[in-house]
């Protein structure tokens, strides 16, 4: 997904998320037990905890429901063994698709991710042949940017605090920099009088494939699947669709 199209198709899966909090939350709440359990249940010390946070805070998640998933991970709380795998396949139109997943129970989310991608078209594939086509990097999300901001003025402050790659459609900006500037660039941005609606490090394409209205409908429902899957956490994809396809998608339902 690149440019305009990319911002479209996020804010595609993010009104789709949003009818459903309570799986957002569960998602989120595993994410800060694997994260509180990987390393220090102290934020300070733990940057995947701390972008995990972030994230879960974005959300609106119940304070009472992030401690309690931070005493599990520390194993202060009893709870289910979380563990972090990466699936790989292709979509229709040889879309790459890379799912990152956190269970409990391997072999039902590896048999729940192969059927998503058998039904919509789509193949698994072996470990290492899509994971190449994207890279790892920090990105900063910010929504309902204010109307009196200065957005030339903004947009240097987060090209000085690292960011290599600006995007904005309407009222939301992503700003991308590399995963050790993270930190600072979203300070860049708290310092700015805004709070981030995503801080994080994720995975980016390389390169896209164009799609049309056959191969993106495929495709969608293959990133749908997967993002209902009760043990995916993230689904990436190199995917780009024009925004009128996308919006007749939509109102297909």
């Amino acid at each position: 997904m690149a440019g305009h199209s990319e911002w479209a198709n996020k804010k595609f899966r993010k009104e789709r998320q949003d009818r459903k909090k309570s799986g957002i939350f569960s998602k989120l709440v595993k994410e800060i037990t694997l994260q509180a359990r990987n390393g220090d249940p102290n934020p300070e010390n733990n940057s995947g905890l701390a972008q995990a946070l972030e994230r879960a805070k974005a959300a609106n998640v119940p304070k009472d429901s992030i401690e309690r998933a931070i005493k599990r991970g520390a194993g202060e709380l009893e709870g289910a063994a979380y563990e972090e795998v990466t699936y790989e396949g292709y979509a229709a139109a040889g879309v790459a698709v890379l799912v990152r997943a956190v269970t409990d129970n391997r072999n039902r989310a590896a048999a729940g991710i192969r059927h998503a991608f058998s039904k919509f078209g789509g193949n698994m594939a072996s470990a290492g042949s899509v994971a190449w086509l994207f890279e790892r990097r920090g990105i900063v999300v910010v929504d309902d940017l204010p109307g009196d901001i200065d957005r030339d003025e903004l947009e240097m402050a987060l090209i000085e605090a690292g960011a290599d790659d600006l995007q904005t459609s309407g009222g939301t900006l992503e700003a991308f920099c590399s995963v050790a500037a993270l930190s600072q660039l979203t300070a860049a941005v708290r310092a700015r009088g805004l709070t981030p609606a995503r801080a994080e490090v994720t995975m980016v394409p390389k390169s896209t494939i164009h799609v049309g209205d056959d191969a993106a409908g495929k495709v969608l429902r293959l990133v749908e699947a997967l993002d209902d899957n009760e043990d995916v956490q993230e689904v990436f994809a190199n995917f780009d669709v024009d925004d009128e396809v996308l919006e007749r998608l939509e109102s297909a339902g």
